[in-house]
């Protein structure tokens, strides 16, 4: 991994799905540009083509290994740093992300078990400044997906959550 070289601040929120990470991004994000500050909210996967195809095998549209998915995750990451992050973080813009490095390790290595990998494949990335883990248990987050959403994705499960929990603890 790579220490941020750039004056702009790189912040990301980790967690659960059903953590809140998102709403907690998005309260930053608010109070950040209420006092002022050039800040930019984003989040993995992207919505790019490769984002698309994340998103359908995390939904149950199409099959892969999980081999192909990290890798997937890969590519939609060096090319969110490349073509978004890097280039707010060079003109000193706070850049506020839902999801990064740590998602790869906890949710990756439910599958594939080997997490030398899963870092060699993410070394060439730049570290977050700063990473806030939100601790919340696999049950109320299966509680808070159940109350709003209308499908659960692929790692919506609580046995699965339960091992992606252990997985952020290491």
């Amino acid at each position: 991994m790579i220490t941020n070289p750039y004056p702009g601040k790189f912040i990301v929120f980790e967690g659960l799905d059903g953590s809140g990470t998102t709403t907690q991004a998005n309260l930053l994000f608010k109070y950040l540009k209420k006092q002022g500050k050039k800040v930019y909210l984003t989040g993995e996967p992207t919505r790019s083509l490769i984002g698309g195809l994340i998103e359908g095998q995390i939904s149950g549209d199409w099959k892969s290994t999980p081999e192909c998915l990290q890798l997937l995750f890969t590519a939609d990451r060096a090319h969110h740093l490349e073509k978004g992050i890097i280039p707010l973080l060079k003109k000193g813009i706070t850049v506020i992300c839902i999801r990064y490095i740590l998602s790869t390790l906890a949710y990756g290595n439910l599958d594939i078990k080997d997490e030398k990998w899963l870092m060699t494949i993410n070394k060439k990335f730049i570290w977050p400044d700063i990473t806030f883990l939100l601790k919340v248990s696999p049950k109320i987050c299966i509680q808070r997906i159940k109350k709003e959403r209308f499908h659960k994705e692929l790692f919506e499960k609580e046995e699965k959550l339960k091992g992606v929990y252990k997985n952020y603890l290491k």
